[in-house]
């Protein structure tokens, strides 16, 4: 019988899972050690749980606004006087219920697709070992594994991908009842009455209107000058306009210092010396790297400023042997990233053909009400010289079926390069932007022009129709072309 490579992989969310799945596939000996589940944060405590609770605010945002527009009549005999502004109400308890009752089964179908494929599953905690074998080899170590579990494994290769936790400020620690943390929301049973969401990066503007349609009175804390200061500036804007519209109260360039729970109330004090007050405050600053206390740095893995991992194009840390993949590496905070750097390491380390991480092709979307989706370059790295392009905006509202549908908000925006017309990034700002953005992606990762995009037959009334469109335009409108 031939020799069988071992692989290990610490961490059992999209980076880690998707990588035993490949290694298995490729007849490696795999061992996934985590301590939570499979799935990770993304399945258990991040996206799945996140969108599950966004899917119930979107479904209650479109019937709020458009039901009168559309024409639909709700019957109730109530007196006028005594109905609530809203017309639609939310049983948080069975919203959040349902949350976990998803997450809790997508994790076990992870599992059972990882144990089918032939790996193998072992609840704990790892660490690595600080030298390699004579063969290459190193030990992980596991801590808190069940009786007849291995307290040791060797592994030709290792496979970090133990993600990221909420990260906490000094003075505004959380309760899991008043100040919260991301993955403490889903433990409410009432919804929150007045909700202080600090922090106006994704999470942030996520939950805060998750829950400004769900019915809390949202405000948003941002210490920087608009929402979402990493995205599109004209989505950013876009999305600020809808949520003050809605009634959300956006402090920009507030920047919180603390949070302390007064009695049944939540004060937030702010850098200025000013005080607000809520029932609930959640706090959303961003996440720090589960890499600490595992051995890493006696094994020779380089750690940045920030205790990310550092890691090249096929995932290769800077140790022989170990590879890092998902947030635990900082590159993109991204599921699909993720996933893609515990392939290309598993492909890399067991010989297989491999093509480095190229992150200007990645797709992201943020999940607001008008969500907004992303790919490949962006305005800011038009605006700072990074790229040589042109850049055409389209907005949904002239487009037929975002009129039927009664959608006001959103635009499709397409970056090429100004020679050859060929789709360097894209911007989509609508509902199911997610869903809109991928033919950018196929045309940004396989080097489309906008004349190719304006030919393809679209369906009418769609709103991919505008894509098309966009690329009209910025046909029409080449240098040198017809005007």
């Amino acid at each position: 019988m031939g020799y069988v490579t071992r692989i290990v992989i610490i961490g059992g969310g999209p980076g880690g899972y998707e990588a035993a799945l490949v290694a298995a596939q490729l007849g490696a000996e795999v061992t996934v050690v985590d301590c939570g589940g499979l799935g990770g944060a993304s399945v258990l405590t991040d996206c799945v749980p996140s969108k599950t609770l966004i899917a119930t605010a979107e479904v209650m945002t479109t019937f709020d606004s458009s039901y009168e527009e559309l024409g639909i009549i709700v019957a109730d005999d109530t007196p006028p006087e005594k109905q609530a502004a809203r017309v639609v109400g939310v049983d948080l308890g069975k919203v959040n219920a349902r949350v976990k009752r998803l997450a809790l089964a997508q994790s076990e179908d992870i599992t059972t697709s990882v144990t089918r494929a032939g790996g193998r599953v072992v609840r704990g905690r790892a660490s690595v070992s600080p030298q390699q074998a004579p063969d290459g080899s190193r030990t992980v170590r596991v801590t808190g594994a069940a009786a007849g579990e291995p307290a040791e494994l060797v592994a030709d290769a290792v496979l970090v991908a133990t993600g990221g936790s909420p990260r906490e400020l000094p003075d505004a620690q959380p309760d899991g009842e008043r100040i919260l943390n991301w993955k403490q929301v889903y433990d409410l049973d009432e919804l929150p009455e007045e909700l202080i969401v600090v922090g106006s990066g994704v999470t942030g503007a996520e939950f805060a209107g998750a829950y400004q349609a769900l019915g809390s009175r949202v405000t948003l804390v941002s210490s920087r000058d608009r929402v979402l200061p990493g995205e599109d500036p004209d989505a950013a804007a876009v999305l600020e306009d809808v949520f003050r519209r809605r009634g959300m109260n956006v402090m920009s360039r507030s920047r919180a210092q603390g949070a302390k729970r007064v009695g049944d109330r939540v004060e937030v004090t702010l850098n200025d010396g000013r005080v607000i007050t809520g029932s609930h405050c959640l706090m959303a600053v961003g996440a720090v790297p589960n890499t600490r206390g595992i051995g890493l740095e006696e094994a020779g893995v380089r750690l940045t400023d920030s205790g990310h991992i550092w890691t090249d194009k096929v995932s290769r840390t800077s140790a022989p042997g170990i590879y890092a993949a998902g947030d635990c590496t900082g590159i993109f905070a991204l599921a699909s990233v993720a996933a893609m750097q515990g392939r290309i390491a598993m492909y890399h380390f067991l010989g297989e053909t491999v093509a480095p991480l190229r992150l200007k092709t990645v797709s992201a979307n943020v999940f607001t009400d008008p969500e907004i989706a992303t790919v490949g370059y962006q305005q800011s790295d038009v605006d700072e010289g990074r790229i040589d392009a042109r850049v055409m905006k389209l907005p949904l509202l002239r487009n037929p079926r975002a009129k039927m549908q009664g959608v006001r908000d959103g635009f499709v925006k397409l970056i090429c390069r100004p020679g050859t017309g060929i789709v360097v990034g894209g911007v989509v700002v609508a509902p199911r932007a997610s869903e809109l953005i991928h033919p950018i992606s196929i045309a940004v990762d396989n080097n489309l022009t906008v004349e190719q995009i304006a030919k393809a037959f679209t369906v009418y009334p769609s709103l991919s129709g505008s894509i098309a469109e966009v690329a009209r335009q910025l046909q029409a409108s080449k240098p040198g072309g017809d005007e």
